[in-house]
Order: structure tokens, then sequence, then C-alpha cells
């Protein structure tokens, strides 16, 4: 387990104290723990050739839980002190059953190491981080005179944990990470539009800030915002899809993943709920929530529980074989927690959640796929996107797409929209192809008000029958 620098115990309680307080506190509870938290953030933004945002934030606090049965008693503070703590225990007991439970046993101790433990922050000084926007903005705006305007954004972050628990038990992790975006609009004959790229991960700035990785990206933004620049509208009715690989995964994560969370299956609110064992997609599906991938967005070496993170297999072949838990859900259900206990920060109690979730490759030609198309779309990017959780219906919307007649791809087309729901969707894939890929590195997933940090991944795939929603029939 990595070693931080944020040392609570050390400087600001007293260990010994403070596992008295959090055994007064989960007595006669199932489980609990103190999570301890200090994070520090800067973002800068280069916008429309001048420095927009130059922010830089640190916070730390804790919260303490304890929990029996399907309650929770939660409790936190920005001041990490004994009196806090004190209070904080004596809210947190409100909740536990005046019975008594036995307290369940904590997470194996776990030494893998994901990522490194470095500051993001401190591989460039402030000026050069300045000067490397400055120069994406001239390098941007040189490669093509339709460009009007440009928006570079550059974010790191170091996250670091400590977590105790009842038994004494002590786990710590600390949590780089990092981000680069590149946006570009483009105008001609007084038509605009836009395209970005970027990427990050559990990683320095070194790899992001290198000229060719931002060349890179400012050329895929620019050829986006160039494609929707020649766009038509796109269609509209029931029509065969092939989705591309890597961030397109963003439908699967949301239209299925969050179905497959174990307190939507234990409360039963999900399309998913009641159907372990059972076909719930096409043969050869198969999908993994893996947070153990390295320097990957969504990794973490263990969730907010302090369990270790886990490779989950949850659809094998078509057949749903797993949900992802944290630690209550999993005792309630009467299995193992996977590691996908997470919360946003100390304020936010730890729910289950994704990680890195993909489909894994299966053996189709992806041009095959596309040239099994006869009336339909190829969509490779996708922006915003919602999904209800108890139907799994979705809509998705696409910033890259493009109709597709008679196998051969054509325009590029504006506005489509993707609607359908995710068991329906899961079962009319038709075609699996060979080119499984993650996404760049920038997802972010909301739930319950809650927002962390995700990867996503698919290959190519074809699915029969979607409902897109476009300017004409």
């Amino acid at each position: 387990m990595q070693h931080p620098s944020f040392r609570p115990f050390d400087t600001m309680l007293d260990r010994d104290r403070a596992l008295a307080l959090l055994r007064r506190a989960t007595d006669g509870a199932e489980d609990g723990e103190l999570f301890l938290e200090r994070r520090r953030s800067e973002a800068l933004s280069f916008d429309d050739g001048r420095v927009r945002t130059a922010s830089y934030d640190a916070s730390e606090g804790f919260g303490l839980r304890a929990v029996s049965g399907e309650a929770a008693g939660y409790a936190h503070s920005t001041e990490i002190s004994e009196p806090a703590l004190k209070r904080a225990s004596e809210t947190a007991r409100l909740a536990v059953d005046a019975g008594g439970g036995r307290l369940a046993d904590g997470p194996a101790p776990s030494n893998r190491r994901l990522y490194t433990d470095a500051d993001p922050m401190a591989d460039a000084t402030f000026g050069a981080k300045l000067d490397t926007l400055r120069e994406i903005d001239a390098f941007a705006r040189a490669l093509d005179p339709r460009v009007v305007q440009v928006t570079a954004t550059l974010a790191a972050s170091l996250q670091e944990v400590v977590i105790l628990r009842p038994d004494g038990t002590l786990l710590a992790d600390t949590r780089p990470m990092t981000r680069l975006n590149v946006g570009i609009i483009v105008e001609e004959n007084g038509r605009r539009e836009s395209g970005s790229h970027g990427g990050g991960g559990r990683e320095g700035l070194t790899g992001l800030i290198d000229r060719a990785n931002w060349q890179a990206s400012a050329r895929e933004a620019l050829r986006i915002a160039l494609v929707n620049l020649d766009a038509e509208a796109a269609p509209a009715g029931v029509m065969d899809v092939v989705l591309g690989p890597g961030w397109p995964g963003i439908l699967l994560h949301e239209a299925v993943g969050h179905g497959l969370e174990g307190d939507f299956n234990r409360k039963g609110s999900s399309a998913f709920a009641g159907l372990m064992g059972k076909q719930v997609a096409a043969r050869g599906v198969t999908v993994v929530d893996d947070g153990t991938i390295p320097d990957r967005r969504g990794s973490i070496s263990v969730d907010d529980e302090g369990t270790a993170s886990n490779r989950t297999v949850l659809i094998e072949d078509g057949v749903l074989v797993g949900y992802m838990q944290d630690r209550q859900n999993a005792r309630l259900m009467g299995v193992a927690p996977t590691g996908n206990g997470r919360r946003e920060s100390f304020a936010h109690p730890p729910m289950p959640r994704m990680t890195n979730t993909c489909m894994l490759s299966g053996t189709d030609d992806p041009a095959a796929l596309v040239a099994d198309l006869s009336d339909g779309i190829y969509a490779v990017g996708f922006g915003g996107g919602q999904v209800d959780i108890t139907n799994g219906k979705f809509v998705f919307s696409c910033t890259e797409a493009y109709r597709v007649r008679n196998g051969i791809i054509g325009a590029p087309v504006k506005g489509a929209t993707l609607i359908g729901d995710g068991p329906t969707a899961m079962q009319r894939i038709r075609g699996i192809g060979n080119d499984m890929a993650l996404d760049p590195g920038i997802g972010t997933c909301g739930k319950a008000g809650q927002w962390v940090p995700v990867g996503v991944g698919q290959p190519t795939l074809l699915i029969g029958g979607l409902t897109i929603g476009g300017a004409a029939a």
C-alpha cells in the first residue's frame, strides 16, 4: 500500500483516541470506518487567446460511519480534531440498533500499487504550464484558417486518503489525477461547429504536456470540428447502428453499468434485478468492471472502505453473473464485496460505483460489421446522455456519426440521438469486434449527487434496431 505524506495520526489526531471513538460509534454495529482525506487540485484554462481560469484548491476532513443493517449513520467535518471526531461519533452512533450486532470482518490488506504516489502538480512550474497552453492555442489556430476559437485546459490533483477500521487496521492510498483537453470551434459560411479531444489518468503531467501528445489532441479536435462542419441532418427512425470502440462504451456504462450496481438490485429498482444466472445479453457479450488497470482514470488500489479493487465479471457470454458491491450491500445480499465502495470525498458516504467498465473483444472484423449495415448509422463519438435505472431506457447524443448505406460510410450526420433500453440493446447485439479499446481518460460518473472518475471501453459493436432521433425520416 502506498505511503502518503498525509499522516493525520502523526500531526492531528492521537491514533488510540481516534480508534476508541470509532469503536464507541460502531459498538453494536455491523460495519463502519473513519475516512480521512486531504485533496489538492489545480486547473488552468486558456480560452479565446487569454488565461480564463487559474485556480488552486485544497481541502481536508474526515467522515465517520456506523452501519447497522440497511441503516447507516454518517457524520463529517472539515476540522480534523478530537473534539470534532467525538461529535461525529455521537452522531453516527444514532443509526446503530440498540439490540447490537456483530462487527463484520474487515477487508484483507493489500500492498498492490496501481499508480504513482508522486504529486503531478509538481511535474512542471506554473509558468511552464501556462506556456504549454499558449503553445496549444497558437498551434491550433495555425492548423486551419477556419479556426475561430480554441480552449485548452490542464488539470491535476492529488487525493490522499487514510482509512481506520474498528479492528485497528489502517489503510492508505495516494491517488494522482491529470487531464488535458483541447476544444476547437471552426466557422465557414456563417456556420460554426466544434470538436474536442483530450485525455489523462492517474499519472504525471510530463506525458500530457509533451508536445507530440497535445499536438495530436489539437489535430483530432480540429478533425472532429471539420467533420461536423460538413454534417447533414441526421435521419430519424429505427435502424441498425455500429458503435465504434473506446469512448462509445459510455453507453454501456450508463445503460447497463448502473443497473448492475448492488444497491439498485438489492432494492429491486434495477432492470436487472432478480436476473442473476439469466441470459441478459446476446451470446458472446462479456462485461467486466476492472479497477485494477494500472494508471487508468477509474482505477483504485483500494476502494473508499479499504477493500482492494477487483476485476469483477458482470456478464459472461450473455449471462448475468455478478453485481458491483460495496461492503454494506454485499453483506445484505450475502455475497463478497468487490472493491466498488466509492465516495466523492470525506463529506460523502460510500456506495457501489463503477471503476473501469468494459465489454471485452469478440472475434468479428470491425470493417465487416460496418459493411453489414444496409441502412444505418456508424457512431464513433458521444456527448451527454440520460438513463432511467428502473427500466434501462437511455437517450444519448452523438458528437460524431455517419450515415451508412449498403455497407458504405457516407456523409457525417449532425443531431443524431440513440434511443433505446439497455437490456433490449444488449440482446440485439449482432456483432462484436476484435478491437476492444479503452477511452482516453475523460469519464466522470454521477450518482446520488456524488461524482467520481471512471473509465469505459468496448470493441466495435453492431446493434440491431435502435431508434434514431434526428431531423428527418
